[in-house]
């Protein structure tokens, strides 16, 4: 039998080019095993759902070739499949060039990891999934590899590890006879603090370096930076990044904010690393499945990370909107002042502003989003009292005093109805939500806020796009219900 439950996402909620799942509340909704096949990029996120009477999980599958567009597929991996539940993993390319999936799975005693082969590259059928059990753990006795395992090849040997405060790594020539190794990571970083896991975790080779992208539970998506030690069959990490930030509403004494959580990624065809990150616990959007907009992550030429968005967003671009040269001059002492810009540019638009370097020095800056005449609407500002950059009431760090001399300020921002991602500079990205969307103003307007006399913010070009929905396959499975798994 199927799943019947007939909920769906209200066309109110519904996003026009987000990835999120087309049947109501579903969490959680991490992304899984992702892979570019023949063209075709697949991606995995985690359905809620019932089975035999108890809750149970399966990877819902959608397909795409620009990484927007993307088709619901029938559900293959599945409990009455593999006769048990799924937890997150990754996806893998096996040393035969044949797709897998390592995950973890659930209602089984131990909980367990498992592989999944793939008889085909449209991941239509899949061979029967087995345990990964290694031999010869701490003190002589075997481990189970348990939470969010992840896989990856180093020459001819895989290795495998699973979340874990203490990461514990193993390996195998033909991924069916695992053997211990030891931790995964020689050491770890002080801005990590003791307790904070590596889950939902995805580690391969990044230009010169390795990365290892994950979450700790309790604080959300980071990653590190580092190399692999061939000799001691180690990741040792070099830096340590986050792409999460708590909120003004959430806890300081129960780290529990996951607004950017469960990232997964891909490599493409032309060798562009892009993940995507499940937006597990903003605003609204709690309890359902909604994935942040692809960002292709790379290297700068001083070793940190860039991330950008995915450059196929460019191509839903129409009816561009220009100004040259905006000035926009202080208010009145201790009050900002706002200027319009644009008026009804639709509820999905990209803005592209840029700002001199010398101009953008100590200033207080950005934007007002669904702006009205008094005063409401959604904030995007860089903050240099803070050396934040501030989407909503999100705030993640970032300073113009910190890029390098004469590079210029560049924001990008992202608006699908309520939900708003901000890149600036390829050194920073933030994501908000905006719940008052449809009953706020249509306007956007710039804003600066210093005494007046001072210097005024001059925007060199502020660029508006309507951007064109790529949802056509959620409305599709939405009414279809294609990917619904069985209950018993």
């Amino acid at each position: 039998m199927k799943l019947n439950d007939t909920s769906i996402i209200s066309d109110e909620m519904a996003l026009n080019y987000h990835l999120m799942h087309p049947g109501g509340d579903s969490a959680p909704g991490d992304p899984n095993a992702a892979f570019c096949l023949d063209g075709t990029y697949h991606l995995h996120y985690i359905l809620r759902h019932p089975w035999r009477g108890q809750r149970s999980y399966s990877f819902v599958h959608v397909t795409s070739t620009d990484m927007l567009h993307w088709t619901w597929q029938t559900t293959k991996l599945q409990p009455s499949f593999t006769g048990h539940g799924m937890f997150s993993g990754t996806g893998f390319i096996t040393k035969e060039g044949k797709p897998a999936a390592i995950y973890c799975a659930t209602a089984t005693d131990p909980r367990a990891s498992y592989i999944a082969v793939a008889k085909d590259n449209d991941l239509s059928s899949w061979e029967k999934p087995y345990a990964v059990r290694p031999e010869g753990g701490p003190g002589g006795k075997d481990i189970t590899l348990g939470g969010d395992p992840d896989c990856f090849l180093v020459g001819d040997t895989y290795y495998a590890y699973s979340a874990a405060e203490d990461v514990r790594l193993c390996k195998s020539d033909d991924l069916l006879n695992w053997t211990y190794v030891g931790g995964l990571l020689q050491h770890d970083m002080p801005d990590v603090a003791v307790g904070e896991d590596v889950s939902c975790a995805n580690m391969y080779r990044f230009g010169d370096k390795w990365m290892l992208l994950c979450i700790s539970h309790s604080i959300g998506c980071r990653y590190y930076l580092g190399d692999w030690d061939s000799e001691a069959e180690q990741f040792v990490p070099e830096s340590h990044g986050r792409m999460n930030w708590r909120r003004s509403g959430q806890s300081l004494f129960e780290p529990g904010y996951r607004d950017f959580f469960a990232p997964e990624s891909v490599l493409t065809p032309d060798g562009r690393r892009v993940m995507w990150a499940w937006l597990a616990t903003l605003g609204d959007i709690r309890e359902k499945t909604v994935q942040s907009l692809p960002r292709e992550l790379s290297l700068g030429t001083d070793g940190g990370l860039r991330i950008q968005p995915l450059r196929e967003l460019e191509s839903l671009r129409y009816e561009a909107f220009t100004v040259d040269n905006l000035v926009v001059e202080p208010g009145e002492t201790g009050l900002p002042h706002f200027q319009r810009i644009a008026t009804d540019r639709g509820d999905s638009f990209e803005i592209l502003a840029t700002v001199d370097r010398a101009n953008a020095e100590r200033k207080r800056f950005g934007f007002q989003l669904y702006a009205d005449e008094q005063g409401g609407g959604c904030p995007v500002l860089i903050r240099p009292e803070t050396g934040t950059l501030c989407v909503g009431d999100t705030e993640a760090p970032f300073a113009v005093a910190d890029l390098p001399e004469g590079e210029d300020v560049e924001l990008r921002v992202f608006v699908d109805k309520y939900l708003i991602e901000v890149f600036v500079n390829g050194r920073q990205a933030a994501v908000g939500t905006h719940a008052g969307y449809q009953e706020g103003g249509r306007q956007i307007k710039a804003y600066t806020y210093a005494r007046r006399g001072a210097d005024p913010i001059k925007f060199r070009r502020i660029e508006i796009w309507k951007l064109r929905p790529t949802n056509q396959g959620f409305l599709e499975a939405r009414e279809s219900r294609i990917w619904a798994p069985d209950i018993d």
